[in-house]
């Protein structure tokens, strides 16, 4: 794939989405739904592209506006697919395990798949239905987007959240879906990758995460979904909760400090020198962990959330050592901003696999 149409690219797994198709090497063109839906503008977008993607939809609003809304917007890319000259040979439709439940919310998610794969068989596409489970992942919008968002904002800002409805959820994370969505991961293969959990369960794990960070140690991400889960949390941490002060001690004989704690799972460690003025890095990771840590001298390490031009620097220094963690897709970059040469230490949560480096360039 090199041109992927997407509908809802601004939003909660369209951001996540975006992410995976720059490591694919593929260009996510936006398509506006709703008030600013524009036909001519929808057509070009999808107008040979390799694939369409429709995450776009409403589920939190009035029953008329979720009615009208997600099936308004299914009737809107239906006519640009339609129009375009050449078009995609695949349509994929983000839609919910509620579709069909008898629900407003269910019924219209449904009536929507109805209207794509009516618009697909016309164009002679292939239509891919994919019933997502609760999604879970970095920067989701708290009490909105999902309980894992509530509650890893709460606890990351002091807060002691409480279960009022304790059931079981089936969880995915973005990025697994987003796999789904782009066929890098087979539909079959989704049941897989999901965990269910209970809410009290989720909350468990995030308070446990959130004890061990808060001393700067990494919980266990040896399973998938720890490592997933541990990623959304720390998203809502940062940057209040970094640089992670290291304890320096110093004698006659020169210093000494630890540097990671990690309490299971694979873990790789390097060192690197850097001459005065020089950059490293600018590059972001979709599930990586990844610590630095000057050991001497002074850097600037930068960081730079994916899509936005939100910019957080850090000065740091042997001299006071502190530990800054790098948030999943956010690109980041480390500068000797010294006169002498800087002395880094970096640690990943897995050994690095050059056939899967999880490491995309993008500038800070």
């Amino acid at each position: 794939m090199t041109r992927v149409a997407v509908t809802g690219a601004r939003g909660f797994l369209g951001w996540h989405l975006r992410a995976a198709l720059q490591e694919a090497g593929a260009t996510a063109e936006a398509i506006a739904l709703g008030a600013a839906f524009d036909a001519t503008a929808a057509t070009a977008a999808v107008d040979g592209a390799d694939r369409v993607i429709h995450v776009a939809g409403v589920n939190r609003a009035t029953d008329e506006e979720i009615a009208d809304g997600n099936v308004g917007f299914a009737g809107q890319l239906a006519s640009a697919l339609r129009a375009a000259g050449d078009p995609p040979p695949v349509v994929v439709y983000a839609n919910s395990i509620q579709a069909g439940n008898g629900s407003v919310y269910g019924e219209a998610k449904a009536r929507a798949a109805e209207i794509l794969a009516g618009a697909a068989r016309d164009i002679g596409a292939e239509f891919v239905d994919v019933h997502l489970p609760n999604l879970f992942g970095e920067h989701g919008r708290p009490f909105y987007n999902a309980v894992t968002a509530t509650f890893s904002h709460l606890i990351a800002n002091g807060e002691s959240p409480t279960v009022e409805n304790d059931k079981e959820l089936t969880l995915l994370h973005a990025q697994n879906a987003a796999d789904v969505l782009l066929g890098a991961v087979p539909v079959p293969v989704m049941e897989g990758l999901q965990r269910v959990e209970t809410v009290s369960g989720v909350l468990a794990r995030l308070q446990g995460y959130a004890e061990l960070y808060g001393r700067g140690e990494i919980p266990s991400v040896a399973d998938d979904f720890d490592r997933d889960l541990f990623n959304t949390y720390r998203s809502y941490t940062f940057p209040t909760q970094s640089p992670i002060g290291l304890t320096r001690h110093a004698d006659s004989r020169g210093s000494f400090f630890e540097i990671i704690r990690s309490h299971g799972g694979p873990g790789q460690s390097s060192f690197s020198t850097t001459v005065p003025g020089v950059t490293r890095g600018d590059h972001f990771h979709r599930r990586k962990i990844e610590r630095f840590t000057v050991l001497q001298g002074r850097a600037r390490i930068s960081l730079r959330r994916l899509y936005s031009e939100e910019v957080v620097s850090f000065d740091v220094s042997g001299d006071a050592p502190g530990a800054v963690d790098m948030p999943t897709m956010w690109a980041h970059n480390i500068t000797n901003i010294g006169d002498d040469v800087l002395y880094t230490s970096f640690w990943t949560n897995d050994i690095f696999d050059p056939a899967n480096p999880d490491t995309i360039a993008e500038a800070v």
